[in-house]
């Protein structure tokens, strides 16, 4: 059995093979070069891998032949197998190259007549040694040449062959000049020595030099090979195009470059444009999405057509623009557009220019009508372009409040980016690790997928801005790695899914747990469980691919106050996060005074802005009734309308509880159908039991190392029965505070300290009496 699964694993890889060198063929690349390095790191038959490596290195170099990685390989593959025909072929082409610097040890230091004769003779020594050395190497040299020649001509490569060809032979004419050299300069430093010192040994020692250069000369021409033509930069429309997604972004800036070229015909022609397209821009987007990016490529559009002598672009904000005192602002904004004038102003988050709520002493809104003056005046105006950019709803209640502003941008020039889908971060991700020499594995970009998907909870989603820290993150912990130093140059090309996995969060108590030990509430716990079981249940379904029941996870908690509806809140969030429906699984607690404003459109944004706050986990909003009031021009029902709206746009990532009292929570509901629509569940809270109020103390005390005597615990749960307290189980804890308080002012009363330590841990009777005295005068 072991033997057939291995045979069938074998004839696997055979075709897997095949395939990869059909494609290298038809196509010269390998289009999955990471499953190609996997494999590599798992064979072990050098023939195999010696044919996987060539198959990556002409991939390689296919995309770059420049390519010192491929190089490696390459030779690589002919050590673990030197028959490799293909790495030879390759190798052969590549390495006349390193031929190069053969002739450079041939440098001599410069020799004149006129030196004394100590002079002379240490430059004829140095002469002797430099030939010497030379000639000791040459002829490894020009065995290898010659090994060159012979592949060649086996390949029937002729133009290689006649440069291989070429070299040798001045490699031979270069020995036997530097032979030649070398005897010259020896009888030179014997002439110097000696009695008979002429100047026809200096005369025959320059002829060689001059020869040994003239060789060198052609030498070096041979590497010199012609001059590429230099292509052109590439138009902004083809960068565009090569961006990953943006494909309607990508449309409308097609559309605008054709008009803007459309326009600069009829004007060589000679028609009359009186009114032409404006060149500025509003672009919308959430972080990462390519807003500066796409600014900087329509200053070359704006460029290329003629349409702004400059391509540059001066990118500000409004720290750059808004001073501190009367005057600054006005002198920043007009510095920054004298030094756009001919290029584009981009101002990245221009809604910060100026804020709702901002004081007097803000100088935002002189930037902005400075900006518009200079965009009109006749000293600048159509003399730069100007972008701004910023978040979708915050732009667009920036110009609606800025109508001088806003006259300026043409609806046609609004750009809106939308966020990247995950498989194309995901092509971000895989062209960040190939600008660093790394390929992502099957594995690792799924770990990316899933990363993504538990960043991706609100607008401040860093699109490609955070895959792209994602990957050099991983890069850094595969590098950080104890072994990384001395990994197989494979292992450093790969980013496997370990590198892209975080630490995993310590998780003391499941929500479970948490559950299970809270005190009484036992119908409740079997509905949330059962609830949980649910959700978790369609979750596995939608995994398999099987059909699922909507899920309706809005709630309303009804109950008296201190009956655990906030806790019970937080380990909902923790269940649903558990089960993979929330991505944060955090709880925030508002009120009416978190939403309600004192004046008409603000309550809408406070609204919104909790909201934001809650995504990925659950908004808990307690009193939740006290949104309603009968009182005139009350902003309560914009809360309402917005939360509706928003319950609607968030779907899953935003979980909705309502809390307060059952009467009053129907009344809520009952006041605008699309919330009653919205919640299904209700989960009721009742009162505590007077033993349940005990327990709770009990165990509240324990967490700080207290005990209740027996004797206290009578006197709690006979007062308990006879008299009427409510707060339930905030009641409860803060009834045992008051009891820690009067057993610390009995004990410190003392001057005994003799057994201290032991009546430290015991609440007693007489604290339970002053507990309730001071809890009973409230």
């Amino acid at each position: 059995m072991i033997l057939n699964q291995l045979e069938t694993n074998r004839l696997s890889s055979q075709d897997q093979i095949q395939q990869w060198e059909h494609e290298l063929n038809e196509t010269g690349i390998i289009s999955e070069e990471a499953k190609l390095l996997s494999a590599l790191r798992y064979e072990t038959n050098p023939v195999i891998l010696s044919k996987l490596l060539t198959f990556g290195a002409l991939s390689r170099l296919h995309h770059n032949k420049e390519d010192s990685i491929a190089g490696v390989w390459l030779e690589k593959a002919l050590k673990l197998n030197p028959l490799n025909q293909r790495a030879k072929e390759y190798t052969v082409q590549s390495d006349w190259k390193k031929l190069r610097e053969v002739l450079t040890p041939l440098a001599f230091p410069s020799m004149r007549e006129t030196d004394n004769r100590t002079a002379k003779k240490k430059t004829a020594e140095d002469y002797i040694e430099v030939c010497q050395n030379f000639l000791y190497e040459a002829d490894e040299q020009q065995l290898e040449v010659q090994k060159m020649i012979d592949i060649a001509s086996k390949m029937e490569m002729k133009e290689l062959l006649e440069r291989y060809e070429k070299l040798s032979e001045l490699l031979s004419t270069a020995i036997e000049e530097t032979a030649s050299l070398l005897k010259a300069a020896e009888e030179y430093n014997q002439s110097i020595t000696g009695v008979f010192h002429t100047s026809t040994y200096y005369d025959d020692l320059k002829l060689h030099m001059s020869n040994l250069d003239q060789i060198k000369q052609e030498w070096e021409q041979q590497f010199v090979q012609e001059e590429t033509p230099r292509f052109e930069s590439e138009n902004a429309l083809d960068q565009l195009q090569k961006m990953i997604g943006m494909d309607l972004v990508k449309k409308r800036v097609n559309d605008f470059y054709r008009f803007l070229k459309y326009q600069k015909q009829r004007k060589e022609l000679g028609f009359q444009i009186k009114d032409e397209l404006s060149l500025n821009m509003i672009l919308t987007g959430n972080p990462g999405t390519g807003k500066t990016t796409l600014a900087r490529l329509l200053a070359k559009i704006y460029h290329e057509l003629g349409a702004l002598p400059r391509e540059e672009v001066i990118e500000t904000n409004r720290s750059q623009l808004v001073g501190s005192f009367v005057g600054q602002t006005e002198e920043n904004v007009r510095s920054v557009v004298e030094r756009s004038i001919g290029g584009v102003l981009f101002i990245d988050e221009a809604y910060s220019l100026k804020r709702e709520g901002q004081t007097g002493n803000d100088y935002g809104q002189a930037a902005i009508d400075t900006l518009v003056s200079l965009m009109t005046s006749n000293e600048y105006g159509g003399k730069f372009a100007v972008i701004l950019a910023g978040y979708p709803d915050e732009m667009r209640s920036f110009l609606n409040a800025n109508p001088g502003l806003r006259s300026r941008f043409p609806q046609s020039n609004f750009i809106h980016l939308p966020n990247y889908s995950n498989e194309e971060l995901i092509q971000i991700a895989e062209v960040v690790a190939a600008e660093n020499d790394y390929l992502l594995t099957e594995d690792s970009k799924k770990e990316i997928d899933r990363r993504l998907e538990k960043e991706r909870v609100d607008d401040t989603f860093g699109n490609a801005r955070t895959v792209h820290n994602i990957v050099l993150d991983a890069i850094f912990k595969k590098g950080a790695e104890s072994h990384a130093v001395n990994g197989d140059i494979v292992d450093m090309m790969l980013l496997d899914k370990e590198d892209f996995q975080t630490e995993k969060e310590t998780v003391t108590e499941t929500p479970q747990d948490q559950l299970n030990q809270l005190i009484g509430l036992t119908s409740l716990k079997v509905e949330l469980k059962t609830l949980i079981s649910f959700v978790k249940m369609q979750q596995f379904r939608r995994k398999q691919g099987l059909p699922t029941v909507p899920i309706q996870l809005h709630a309303v908690f009804t109950g008296n106050p201190g009956t655990g509806k906030t806790t019970v809140a937080k380990i909902y969030a923790e269940f649903l996060k558990e089960c993979g429906i929330l991505k944060r699984g955090h709880l925030i607690v508002a009120s009416r005074a978190d939403f309600v404003a004192g004046y008409v459109g603000q309550t809408a944004g406070k609204t919104k802005q909790k909201i934001k706050e809650a995504l990925g986990g659950v908004l808990f909003i307690d009193e939740a009734y006290s949104l309603i009031s009968q009182t005139a021009g009350d902003f309560g029902k914009e809360v309402i309308d917005t939360l509706v709206d928003e319950m609607t746009k968030q779907n899953e990532n935003l979980v909705v509880v309502l809390a307060g009292y059952p009467n009053e929570m129907d009344q809520l509901l009952e006041s605008n159908p699309g919330l009653r629509s919205r919640f299904k569940k209700f989960f009721l809270f009742p009162d505590y039991a007077n033993e349940e109020l005990l327990e709770i103390m009990s165990n509240y005390a324990g967490k700080f190392q207290y005990q209740l005597t027996e004797d206290a615990k009578s006197l709690l749960l006979e007062t308990l029965e006879t008299e009427h307290f409510s707060g339930n189980g905030r009641f409860a804890t803060n009834l045992v505070d008051e009891m820690i308080q009067a057993q610390a002012l009995r004990l410190m009363d003392g001057d005994e300290e003799e057994g201290l330590l032991e009546k430290a841990t015991y609440l007693e009777v007489e604290d339970v009496k002053k507990a309730l005295e001071k809890t009973s005068t409230y």
